[in-house]
């Protein structure tokens, strides 16, 4: 009978999971996927932290973004001075965390009694320039409410409240913005209930590794923790949902960490239900208040890393069940691309429809090269799961390696320069790290030549290189399939230890080691400091013992 009963509930749950959720109406399947992606959202796990200091914040030019905290003491003055003392208060966590914050105040005194609202201010940050630099006028490119900014009017105290809305980072300012002149009050609790889907311990590193080293993948796994919510979140600040580009590289990391592979399958599988009409993946879905995708929102790039994320969740799981359910969203995948290739098979930037393609957060980047070298990549690697599934004899499918062959070829043809050895994309040929990077894992560039390319083009002052970390996850990547294990370990140590070296907890979003303010949106504050497509040096570390911990 309880078996019956928890089945009933279950099966209410997942009617109630899908009100106002429209599947795909491509494929056939999309509802039972939907229902199969609820089975296995994980659960969370929560944690209470308490601050642990009072902090000031101090400007420094040689500080990340012109700030940096200083310790200011015991955070005891907050339970048991009056706050007029200090009308504006900064704390500091320890660390970031993600969750909800809970408070309560109480009168400073006996026989103290509040006689008008009591305004408080609270805001969240990740990094110390977020409390500090002004907002007003906003000017960012994504709306001024994802800052952390929340102001709360208590009608009453004593009185216990907790802050809706979820928040992420490590530090909490407080300040004060109205009060009684007759009236003062305490905090009598402030706790900050964090949470995430990871419950076990990754893997340590062997004694011989580089402290900096071990640096570096501690902020990693926290970056990818912090994450690691109902879905592979890219931000647990700002955005706080599923792209495809994350997912990938968070489910790499995740492989060689944390092993939670329901969470990659949950995603698999919430993706694929929503595709668009025509069968196309949208870029990004959100969970709340019931999932669903951001509608209209295509990245072809990312249409084909699905390809291969779920070609590494079959290799790590052996899950075939759930690669042959979401078989064909793979196939579908690989003829939309197609259809944007010219008769000499060259991808066509100019033809109709034009896709977003994102590979980096790069201003003058050309992406017309990428996408070639990447479509061939999708191909080798779709096929490949076609192998382990058995579908080779399919009709579209058999093709596959003679049309990877001819973009290869037509590739060289196009966009190699033999003089320099290095790969030119557009009208303007442009020299690029990811024009390379996209070239050699495709095996378009052999070995040799990719080695050639990739030396040329990181001497080269005036190439453009990546501006964030999910470009230069596969920077790293073509150098150690080139063999070149050194510059991908100076590569890693450099880029992410110095995030490091500048104070962070998790890495960021956007990071450019010549520019502390880069931003994609126009204003640094709103930047994502922690961001999943920045975790994957724990995958790195763990994955090439031999390159990283020795």
């Amino acid at each position: 009978m309880r078996n019956i009963l928890l089945s009933a509930v279950c099966a209410l749950f997942l009617q109630s999971a899908q009100v106002g959720a429209q599947t795909s109406a491509y494929f056939k399947d999309s509802k039972e996927w939907l229902q199969k992606a609820e089975t296995c959202r994980p659960e969370l796990s929560y944690q209470s932290v308490t601050p642990l200091r009072l902090i000031r914040s101090v400007a420094d030019k040689q500080a990340f973004q012109g700030w940096r905290m200083e310790d200011a003491g015991s955070p005891d003055p907050l339970y048991t001075e009056p706050f007029k003392k200090h009308p504006s208060i900064t704390l500091d966590f320890g660390n970031h965390y993600t969750g909800f914050l809970t408070f309560s105040i109480k009168p400073a005194a006996e026989r103290m009694a509040a006689d008008a609202p009591i305004r408080l201010k609270f805001t969240f940050a990740e990094v110390p320039a977020e409390l500090n630099t002004p907002l007003e006028p906003y000017k960012g490119g994504l709306a001024r409410s994802w800052v952390q900014d929340e102001i709360v009017t208590l009608m009453e105290v004593p009185k216990e409240m907790t802050i809706p809305r979820r928040l992420s980072g490590r530090y909490l300012k407080i300040e004060l913005l109205g009060i009684s002149s007759s009236f003062d009050f305490v905090f009598d609790k402030l706790t900050f209930r964090a949470q995430t889907s990871v419950t076990n311990e990754a893997p340590a590193l062997a004694s011989t590794t580089d402290p900096l080293i071990q640096d570096i993948y501690q902020v990693g796994l926290n970056t990818l923790k912090e994450c690691m919510q109902t879905v592979y979140e890219d931000g647990p600040k700002r955005d706080q949902r599923l792209w495809i580009g994350d997912l990938y590289l968070e489910a790499l990391a995740n492989a060689y960490t944390f092993k939670n592979h329901e969470l990659t399958k949950h995603c698999l599988y919430l993706l694929a239900a929503f595709a668009n009409d025509e069968g196309l993946l949208h870029a990004t879905l959100l969970e709340r208040p019931e999932a669903h995708p951001q509608y209209g929102t295509h990245t072809l790039d990312y249409c084909l890393i699905y390809n291969v994320a779920l070609l590494e969740y079959l290799k790590e799981t052996g899950d075939k069940e759930t690669a042959n359910d979401l078989w064909p969203v793979v196939v579908r995948q690989i003829e939309m691309a197609l259809r944007q290739y010219s008769p000499e098979w060259i991808y066509d930037m100019d033809k109709k429809p034009q896709y977003w393609l994102v590979f980096d957060w790069k201003n003058g980047y050309d992406r017309q090269a990428s996408m070639q070298g990447l479509t061939i990549f999708a191909l080798q690697r779709s096929y490949e799961l076609a192998q382990m599934l058995g579908k080779t004899d399919e009709a579209a499918v058999k093709e596959w390696p003679a049309l990877a062959k001819k973009l290869q070829k037509a590739a060289r043809r196009y966009f190699y320069d033999k003089k320099q050895g290095v790969m030119l994309s557009g009208k303007n040929k442009q020299v690029s790290y990811l024009s390379q990077v996209w070239m050699i894992l495709s095996n378009t560039l052999n070995k040799k030549e990719g080695a050639k390319a990739m030396a040329t083009v990181m001497s080269m002052p005036d190439a453009c290189y990546p501006g964030c970390p999910y470009a230069y996850h596969y920077v790293i990547e073509a150098l150690l399939q080139c063999g070149m294990t050194q510059e991908a370990r100076d590569l890693l140590v450099n880029y992410w230890g110095g995030m490091v070296k500048q104070g962070a907890d998790t890495f960021w979003e956007v990071y450019d080691p010549n520019n502390d303010y880069l931003s994609p949106y126009g204003f640094h504050v709103i930047n994502s400091y922690c961001h999943a497509w920045s975790c994957t040096p724990v995958y790195f570390i763990n994955k090439y013992p031999e390159v990283f911990q020795k």
